[in-house]
């Protein structure tokens, strides 16, 4: 442990991106247009499924409920970084920030295991498609989810519990946009060397396996497809695809920036680079998986003409 002041701090200065006036309020409307443009689309996204029968398929089920863990973590990040950056207070405190911790790693933890679970729906509809419907039954596909949010949930319980076991004194200063595990432990004054050991350890276990478990599965399906003797067939087979293979690659590209790496190298390059995981990638996924996708289309146009509300009343 390191000496000096060991007053245990009971808040933390969110600072942000940047500390000067003219550019937090070039950040505050930038930041503020993203996040209404997230909120509406995914928002849109789920009301879309809810409201179209035709929709009521596996694939849109884990679509919907991906739509609304990104909506729940914008909404869990965003709006207070909107109050910093118009406020001179820029303090949240320090059970605050635990709790914006605790759903920050319990709701990507999520994505990612839904993100897999779509691998999987996608694995079984082109490579076993006359036993599709039989296999994701309505039973396995809320059997999955409840799986996703049960792992999710206890590990972000075991993340922020092993932080409350840190001292942080001195320094309140948090050079980011939210409280994150990685900037917290740059902060202690105890040895979380231990700690540093698990967060890497049960990271890469949490995100790397469902990761390869969707790589073996999209092995499989290319496999598939490539047997499929007509070229109409083989390009609608890879377009349902297409969208969720992006979702991944944008979602783990940005994740590995700013987590494969020792605590000490970590820099302002990961604070953007974490601003495309937080906020870029949530607000792009209602485009992309609606941006070719036909039964999407028509779903949304309805939900805006008002058939799609009338549905749901």
């Amino acid at each position: 442990m390191h000496g000096g002041n060991q007053t245990r701090v009971s808040d933390f200065l969110l600072l942000g991106i940047s500390e000067n006036p003219e550019q937090e309020r070039v950040l505050f409307w930038m930041f503020l247009s993203m996040y209404l443009v997230t909120v509406v689309g995914n928002v849109s996204i789920i009301l879309a499924i809810g409201s179209d029968s035709r929709l009521h398929t596996p694939m849109y089920f884990f679509l919907a409920n991906l739509s609304f863990t990104d909506l729940f973590f914008v909404t869990n990040t965003i709006p207070k970084m909107l109050v910093n950056l118009q406020s001179q207070n820029k303090a949240i405190s320090y059970v605050g920030c635990l709790t914006q911790l605790y759903f920050l790693v319990s709701l990507v933890t999520l994505d990612n295991l839904i993100l897999a679970t779509m691998a999987y729906d996608r694995y079984v509809a082109i490579c076993r498609p006359l036993h599709y419907v039989t296999v994701m039954s309505p039973g396995l596909c809320t059997l999955l989810l409840t799986s996703c949010w049960a792992l999710a949930v206890l590990y972000g319980l075991m993340l922020t519990l092993l932080t409350t076991k840190v001292t942080f004194c001195g320094s309140r200063k948090i050079h980011y946009i939210f409280c994150e595990m990685y900037v917290l432990l740059r902060l202690a004054c105890s040895n979380t060397q231990i700690t540093h050991i698990v967060l890497i350890t049960t990271g890469i276990f949490i995100f790397l396996t469902p990761f390869g478990f969707m790589m073996v599965s999209y092995v499989r399906i290319v496999r598939a497809i490539l047997q499929i003797p007509s070229a109409s067939s083989k390009y609608k087979a890879f377009s349902t695809c297409g969208s969720h293979l992006a979702v991944v690659s944008l979602f783990y590209g940005t994740l590995c920036m700013v987590y494969l790496q020792p605590i000490q190298t970590y820099s302002m390059k990961d604070s953007v680079a974490t601003v495309m995981y937080a906020v870029v990638t949530p607000m792009m996924n209602p485009f992309i998986y609606s941006l070719r996708n036909k039964d999407m289309h028509g779903a949304l146009g309805r939900l805006f003409r008002g058939k799609g509300f009338q549905r749901l009343t």
